[in-house]
């Protein structure tokens, strides 16, 4: 509740400066649903230490990527995209061919994956995949990222609560509204800050996050 209900606040908030890319959002949606099953299947007959370090090891992968490909310029990002699915600059609408929507349906398929694998929100697979492959400006791609999380999350919920789960209203309130205090203090600051320095930030979260994930698959049973 607490991640899908600050993710829709970050997506309205993207949705009001024309940022979100929902069609790809909902294609993403779409196709992932289906493989979260699958990644859960796998799930179950890997252990907690083989989960923590396959979580830290794609992280790392990821920041890498992230690191090494922070442009300078939106000049500099404009030319690494050669292939992919491209922004229509007449309409700053996403350009759709055979080759986006298999593109952005394998992303979602993807993220779908790794949410059910590892249990996460699915932002850490979506960002660095749609940087890499369009054109999209990072502040975009958060906003569109944050769509996908907000509806998979709420059907996460509704999913929970129709198998019979009770959540503690207390913890879950506190943890919802400290959460989306977070979400609408980061989107303010979001504008005031390049989106170099976005992707070099959230490289260096993830950074951060693989390696207390390693330090806790090394060291504790």
């Amino acid at each position: 509740i607490a991640v899908a209900g600050s993710a829709a606040l970050g997506a309205i908030d993207g949705f009001r400066k024309g940022l979100v890319r929902y069609r790809a959002a909902l294609l993403m949606v779409v196709v992932g649903v289906p493989f979260t099953s699958v990644g859960l299947e796998i799930a179950q007959v890997l252990s907690q230490r083989w989960l923590l370090g396959l979580f830290a090891f794609v992280m790392l992968i990821v920041a890498m990527r992230l690191f090494r490909h922070a442009p300078a310029s939106r000049t500099e990002k404009t030319e690494e995209h050669r292939v992919g699915a491209q922004v229509d600059p007449a309409t700053g609408r996403i350009r759709w061919s055979w080759l986006s929507v298999m593109l952005i349906g394998s992303i979602g398929a993807l993220t779908g994956f790794m949410t059910g694998l590892l249990g996460v929100g699915g932002g850490f697979v979506i960002v660095p995949m749609l940087r890499r492959y369009t054109n999209v400006s990072m502040h975009g791609i958060v906003a569109t990222s944050l769509m996908v999380i907000a509806l998979v999350g709420f059907g996460g919920v509704i999913s929970a609560v129709v198998h019979g789960v009770h959540m503690p209203f207390e913890t879950t309130t506190l943890f919802t509204l400290t959460t989306a205090t977070g979400m609408l203090g980061a989107r303010k600051l979001a504008v005031h800050i390049s989106e170099h320095h976005v992707q070099l930030g959230f490289a260096l979260v993830l950074v951060t996050v693989a390696l207390g994930m390693i330090f806790k698959a090394l060291f504790y049973p």
